[in-house]
């Protein structure tokens, strides 16, 4: 050890010798309303856990004393990050923890181990009633369950798109998410492998909650195979991530190792139709989200479900994400009035695109739960700004199919200014609440276009 690191680990050590004190009489002190408080109301953190950066310059050995001193435990080390994932005393306050962690100079940050909710609850149960990739005004679900028509051209003009590009296999999209349903008639020629679950930490991302399936079938459902639906990009392949539990939570430690996990299997757009308003810029996330994104990743999340003003994270993180408001077989906006209070898509300048969210049928887990229609089995219909990430994605990994050697910033500038300003007429140009438009898949890979021209004749 050289006289640098001795005179680091000496400081350090104190430093957490008097903190560590303090620690352990506050976390004590749990008062009686406290444990009422818990006992009552879910916090929208894993208790007991916190998520902690040292700076670069601590070595593993100061890490480890600090840890130990603090009463605390390792569970993990997310790697490329390098942050780690703590478990705290058994009467321990995260708050308190976060702050003791934070007042220590030898750690670069300290924050709870968010949970994260699905952008998304499903609703209810063949290409006719996509009418989000192609609207004729035709009436967007069977006849016997009273859907209503919509209005046509409202949609995001996939199937113009089609006849330039359908995907290719060479594109891969990472799901994280529930899982998905890796056996499913409509997605198994699509999907590259069992994936990843960190929620329960094996390798076979099996969907027992059915958000991810129907996430995935909107993205990548094989098309032109006469059965079930039909993907925006229905020739790419998918990498389910599942970072969720059946009872459709999870925390920020299982969706950052997920998003990091998808971005070193060589994928080129990573969907997360996901967030949550209690996250509030989750310096971990942001990391990977970055790190993600520094490796020419695309990636799309939920601008969130609330109808009020507040993107959710990671939509939020805007040097790095697309985030996706949602609309109707109308082309309107999806506010709290349009539902009568039931959702509504949040809104701020972070928004960059708006796509369909509204009554959209997709794939779902084949024996899960659902609102059942008789004969739709592995269907459902779904909504909110979950199923409009997903078409986003779907989007970016077709325009990347085409036009593999696009950077990840390039993609996204095409699907912004290719995207129709459906609310020209209250809001013109960029707005907060659909940012530059609805989607548009035929205008993109036009735009997608002149990059290529560019590109002749730089050679």
């Amino acid at each position: 050890m050289t006289k640098t690191q001795k005179s680091i680990f000496t400081a350090s050590a104190f430093f957490i010798l008097i903190l560590a004190s303090f620690f352990h009489s506050s976390f004590s002190k749990v008062q009686p309303w406290q444990n009422i408080w818990k006992h009552y109301m879910s916090p929208p953190y894993v208790e007991n856990e916190i998520l902690v950066k040292f700076k670069p310059r601590i070595s593993s050995q100061l890490i480890q004393t600090m840890i130990a001193y603090y009463g605390s435990e390792k569970i993990e080390k997310i790697p490329r990050i390098n942050v780690y994932r703590l478990k705290l005393p058994s009467s321990s306050s995260v708050e308190e923890a976060v702050e003791l962690f934070n007042q220590n100079p030898d750690v670069e940050y300290a924050e709870p181990n968010h949970w994260l909710y699905l952008a998304s609850s499903p609703n209810d149960e063949y290409f006719e009633y996509q009418w989000a990739l192609e609207n004729t005004g035709q009436r967007i679900g069977p006849e016997q369950f009273d859907f209503p028509e919509g209005t046509p051209g409202s949609d995001i003009n996939a199937n113009e798109a089609w006849e330039t590009q359908t995907g290719s296999e060479n594109t891969l999209v990472g799901i994280v998410d529930t899982g998905v349903d890796i056996g499913h008639p409509d997605l198994k020629n699509n999907i590259l492998s069992s994936g990843r679950d960190f929620a329960n930490d094996d390798y076979n991302a099996s969907d027992d909650h059915g958000h991810g399936t129907h996430v995935a079938g909107i993205i990548g459902a094989q098309g032109n195979n006469n059965i079930g639906v039909c993907g925006v990009c229905w020739k790419c392949k998918m990498l389910p991530v599942k970072v969720f539990l059946q009872n459709a939570k999870g925390n920020a430690a299982w969706v950052v190792s997920g998003i990091i996990w998808a971005a070193d299997h060589d994928v080129r757009v990573i969907n997360m139709s996901l967030g949550g308003p209690d996250v509030v810029a989750n310096q971990a996330l942001e990391d990977a989200i970055k790190y993600a994104y520094e490796k020419n990743i695309v990636l799309v999340a939920a601008a969130g479900n609330d109808g009020t003003e507040g993107v959710w994270y990671p939509a939020a993180y805007d040097d790095y994400v697309l985030a996706a408001a949602a609309t109707d077989y109308n082309d309107n906006y999806i506010d709290l009035e349009l539902t009568d209070g039931w959702f509504g898509s949040n809104y701020g300048p972070e928004v960059d695109v708006a796509a369909p969210g509204l009554d959209i049928l997709s794939t779902w887990g084949r024996g899960l739960w659902r609102r059942g229609r008789p004969g739709w089995s592995g269907y459902n219909y779904g909504n909110k700004t979950s199923m409009a990430t997903a078409f986003v994605s779907g989007l970016a990994a077709l325009i990347i199919s085409h036009y593999p050697w696009l950077e990840n910033w390039q993609v996204m500038e095409i699907i912004r200014h290719s995207a129709d300003d459906i609310n020209s007429s209250e809001h013109p140009g960029e707005d907060i609440y659909i940012g530059f438009g609805r989607i548009n898949a035929k205008r993109a890979l036009e735009i997608a276009r002149v990059f290529e021209r560019r590109r002749e004749q730089r050679r």
